[in-house]
């Protein structure tokens, strides 16, 4: 019976601890050690003891589960742990689709890659006209990946 609940509790520690050092290895760890209470308890105890010390399990799984995402939040230690900003902000290519057919003028040389100037915005550009000097009129004409296909304005 001693290794049993020692086995339980310290997969509930280590299960406690997975909260503050991520990355699986402790909450293996702690799984681990509640199967093999788990185990024990079929192995003593037979069919009944060992489906309580299941279900016994299930509910500290439970119990920690809610504790990590319901209770620890609101403490000063969970506001410091858990993100609670998020970033607002677009990439370059949800702009760039709206830019297909408007007109800039190229920042440097697109030989063939460079940087245009359209809409008061640099964007990185691929020239499919080959090579372009800096200053030269351009249109855009496509996306590919997270840059700009333009050719030459005519």
């Amino acid at each position: 019976m001693n290794a049993i609940l020692l086995l339980f509790i310290i997969g509930v520690i280590f299960l406690g601890f997975e909260v503050f050092l991520p990355g699986g290895i402790l909450g293996v760890f702690g799984g681990l050690a509640m199967l093999g209470g788990c185990g024990l308890a079929f192995a003593n105890y037979g069919i009944s003891g060992g489906s309580l010390a299941v279900l016994l399990a299930l509910v500290l799984v439970a119990l920690m589960l809610a504790f990590e995402f319901f209770i620890l939040p609101k403490t000063a230690i969970g506001k410091r742990l858990f993100l609670s900003a998020s970033i607002q902000g677009t990439t370059q290519a949800s702009r760039a689709k709206d830019l297909t057919g408007s007109c800039g003028k190229t920042v440097t040389a697109l030989a063939p890659s460079g940087y245009v100037f359209i809409d008061g915005h640099q964007h990185e550009a691929f020239s499919r006209s080959g090579f372009l000097e800096s200053g030269v009129p351009i249109k855009v004409i496509g996306l590919d990946n997270f840059r700009l296909i333009v050719t030459l304005e005519k």
